[in-house]
């Protein structure tokens, strides 16, 4: 695999339904590998319901070979009873990326939201429009779980895609960062002394 590339996993998790899609970047390409939900109705018991999202996220892992894992934070709403199940599903998720040594990234909602479209606060047509156009998504899935996860997967690629990790440099401070990128500057006038 190109060194370069990036194969990120992004799950938005749910106890009735979990989406998940893996995505490919290799230099400006974006393809999505595979996208879909895993549904938890028929389940009654909730113990059976995280083991059947833990076994679904490590034979992702065990398929699709991510280098990446992002997830879409509980967003914290009223009922509490909710809450706590969501964040049972989210731990376990994580739990699966992590016993595969896969460096983990949450976003919230919003964050991801405002990754895709430039607005926190956009439903999920709006997203899953702008998907369309950026990923040339072919048809509408039943479940929009499936493109929340995508959306968390590309916010991850926006998210890792800054200068220092898309180079695979890291710097110490923007004095080493200048020097070692003097084309990336833009000709300011300098301001008065004392001024900077």
């Amino acid at each position: 695999m190109n060194k370069a590339s990036k194969i990120i996993l992004g799950i938005d998790p749910g106890t009735v339904i979990m989406g998940y899609a893996v995505l490919s970047v290799k230099g400006s390409e974006i393809k999505l590998l595979h996208m879909d939900v895993l549904k938890l109705v028929a389940q009654k018991d909730t113990y059976q319901k995280l083991e059947i999202i833990f076994s679904k996220v490590s034979e992702l892992i065990k398929t699709y070979t991510p280098n990446m894992f992002a997830i879409e934070a509980p967003f914290y709403g009223k009922n509490v009873q909710s809450m706590l199940k969501l964040g049972r599903a989210q731990g376990v998720a994580i739990a699966a990326a992590m016993q595969a040594a896969l460096p983990v990234t949450e976003y919230s909602p919003k964050k991801v939201k405002q990754s895709i479209t430039g607005n926190g606060n956009s439903t999920k047509e709006q997203v899953f429009k702008m998907l369309q156009h950026i990923i040339k998504l072919e048809e509408t899935p039943h479940f929009f779980d499936a493109t929340d996860a995508l959306a968390v997967a590309l916010c991850h690629h926006y998210a890792s895609g800054t200068v220092a990790s898309a180079s695979n440099k890291s710097f110490k401070g923007w004095k080493e960062f200048i020097a070692n990128n003097p084309a990336r500057l833009i000709n300011n006038p300098r301001l008065p002394d004392g001024q900077e």
